[in-house]
């Protein structure tokens, strides 16, 4: 169990520390030159869409899968609901696009939105300005420079100069006090940015390189994966720790052997929590993600998990066509947890590019009042019992909303010969006097799963309603009958589901894809009382009739 009491008081010494650097007499410290020229260090590696730029300067903006039309208003000035959609708007992602912009209209279009940005959001606001969101803005000004600024008027490009560097400034005094790991890993990195640009920076570089690294060591586990067990964390972390290791090795032959090692890692824990279908399993926040930046990072580095094995509290199995992503439930401390999901002994299944099991993924931005269902034990394909997940998440004190373990750390073990996975969660001992413990086993070359859901008694009493569920793919057509399910997926292929022990039923389910958006679907569940039976089987298997 977290130390609340420490945790709380940690947090709230940075937050006040923070507050004290950001109130309106420190702030007028952060105003940045209007004189400064930054140099073309940092590259950019994601693919750019011609057809975006088009889009925008009619006033359709396409971010996070979503297309807002702003019927020409400027977007900052929309109101939106969407988070996702806000946040790439905010951190100017979408820059990048117009790299490769033909004409003086295009590039006078972008300067037009920095300008604008600058005019509604160039002052202090605690969300526009959050170290994270700033960090990302800050590094995709760098890498886009001489697009905000050629062609520009003296003041204009004295204006957007001057806002980068009062950016710049904030993130120097804030980032001391970040209490989020990633908020203060972000800053750094970002501040070793602008040091490989300004060349009256350079000398910073070995001191900001040494604390990037530093932060790194904490935050990134043996197995290479952020501790925030987030797919969507790690992305985000591996494009931006790309394009600084890459700017390091022009820099000098001094770092050609910097950041090799972490990425290489990073690389490797990212595909072990990745399915056939090309995105990562919805687990931990983790929903939807840009799949052609997915593929450009995944093009940076050859580094795969090949085969079975565990990574970071997840296991993989994989043989054929076949991978499986399951986690454990490992909760990390709760500076880590905030946006964590109570997903233990959940799985996601794909077969060639076909998902066959998954998990809801995350809440969809527009519906925030259902954030905390969706990261309960049930909107994943997980046993439950009681419909309570092995792990709390508080709704009130100094650890409310974020994951908290119940229990001991759960066990995980694969048994690569057999292509087997067995994951114990400890999360019910207490309450309901058991051990719940899942076998998954590939077998046939791929082309079946099998799981065995065994309830193991932990103390003199054990009680409860066990519901496991498998959340089943977007379009996919479900026959019951009394003895088996029959599962027409999209793509055609035809999947046998079969059980033994505990009542059927399918239920409605919601998944959110890169591809499709949030549509309705269905669930597999099977009901047992703890004590009942002491394993459930069961097996999905492809007919190849």
């Amino acid at each position: 169990m977290a130390n609340p009491i420490a945790f709380l008081a940690r947090r709230s010494a940075k937050r006040a520390a923070d507050f004290a650097v950001s109130n309106p007499l420190i702030r007028w410290v952060w105003t940045g030159p209007g004189n400064e020229d930054y140099g073309s260090a940092l590259s950019e590696f994601r693919p750019t869409d011609r057809e975006s730029v088009l889009e925008m300067m009619q006033g359709r903006y396409l971010l996070a899968n979503k297309l807002v039309d702003t019927h020409g208003v400027s977007p900052f000035a929309v109101e939106m609901v969407h988070d996702d959609w806000l946040d790439d708007l905010q951190a100017f992602d979408w820059l990048r696009h117009f790299r490769d912009a033909r004409t003086d209209e295009e590039r006078g279009f972008a300067r037009s939105l920095a300008l604008d940005w600058i005019d509604r959001d160039g002052r202090f606001d605690r969300m526009v300005w959050g170290l994270s969101l700033t960090a990302r803005r800050v590094l995709n000004w760098l890498r886009h420079f001489n697009i905000l600024v050629e062609g520009a008027n003296a003041d204009d490009a004295a204006l957007i100069a001057r806002s980068l560097g009062t950016q710049i400034q904030s993130l120097k005094l804030r980032a001391p006090f970040a209490d989020d790991p990633v908020d203060g890993l972000m800053a750094a990195i970002a501040l070793l940015g602008v040091a490989l640009c300004d060349q009256d920076r350079e000398t910073e570089i070995a001191a900001r390189l040494e604390r990037v690294n530093a932060l790194l060591d904490r935050q990134i586990d043996e197995d290479g994966l952020h501790r925030s067990r987030s797919a969507k964390v790690q992305l985000m972390l591996m494009v931006e720790l790309t394009t600084l290791r890459q700017a390091l090795l022009r820099q000098s032959d001094t770092y050609r052997n910097e950041l090799n090692e972490v990425l290489d890692s990073m690389h490797v824990a990212l595909d072990a929590i990745s399915l056939g279908t090309g995105e990562a399993a919805y687990f931990n926040g983790t929903g939807q993600m840009a799949h052609d930046v997915i593929v450009s990072v995944q093009a940076q580095n050859p580094a795969r998990a090949r085969s079975t094995g565990t990574a970071g509290g997840y296991g993989r199995l994989i043989w054929g066509g076949s991978i499986v992503v399951a986690d454990s439930g490992l909760v990390p401390p709760p500076d880590y947890s905030r946006h964590m999901h109570a997903s233990a002994l959940a799985f996601e299944f794909s077969h060639g590019r076909d998902l066959v099991v998954c998990n809801c993924g995350p809440a969809p931005a527009d519906m925030p009042d259902s954030e905390l269902l969706f990261r309960q034990g049930i909107a994943h394909s997980a046993p439950t019992i009681n419909a309570l997940s092995a792990a709390a998440i508080p709704l009130r004190g100094p650890l409310k909303h974020r994951v908290v373990r119940v229990g001991r750390d759960p066990d995980m073990g694969t048994e690569e010969a057999d292509h087997s996975l067995v994951m114990r969660t400890h999360g019910y001992a207490e309450r309901f006097g058991v051990v719940l413990e899942r076998r998954l086993t590939l077998l046939a070359e791929g082309n079946s799963l099998m799981g065995q859901d065994r309830m193991l008694k932990a103390r003199g009493r054990m009680s409860g309603a066990c519901a496991i569920r498998f959340h089943l793919a977007h379009q996919t057509q479900v026959e019951a009958a009394r003895d088996m399910v029959k599962l027409r997926l999209a793509s055609g292929a035809v999947w046998n589901f079969l059980w033994e022990g505990g009542e059927m039923r399918i239920e409605d389910s919601v998944r959110q894809s890169a591809y499709f958006g949030f549509h309705r679907t269905k669930q597999i569940v099977l009901d047992v009382l703890v004590g009942e039976i002491s394993e459930l089987s069961w097996i999905f298997t492809l007919d190849e009739g």
